[in-house]
């Protein structure tokens, strides 16, 4: 699994984000709107994707891509 696949993911999940807008040190939550629905497209999109079960602290404690990642692939 590469950050590279993980960020384009991530970007075609969310329509307010731009292709390339994203990278490993950004802070996600800066680049749109964060909500509960957003946390829920994500948790779906890591689960179908990635077969790993993310939680809402999970993403409380994350603050950039990295962040998800790393715990996404220390899951897989």
């Amino acid at each position: 699994m590469e950050i590279a696949d993980f960020i384009k993911n991530v970007e075609a999940e969310f329509e307010d984000l731009e292709p390339g807008a994203l990278k490993p040190e950004s802070v996600f939550r800066n680049h749109f709107e964060w909500s509960s629905i957003n946390a829920l497209i994500l948790i779906a999109m890591v689960k179908t994707e990635y077969g790993v079960s993310l939680n809402a602290k999970d993403i409380q404690e994350s603050k950039t891509v990295r962040d998800l990642f790393d715990i996404i692939q220390n899951r897989a």
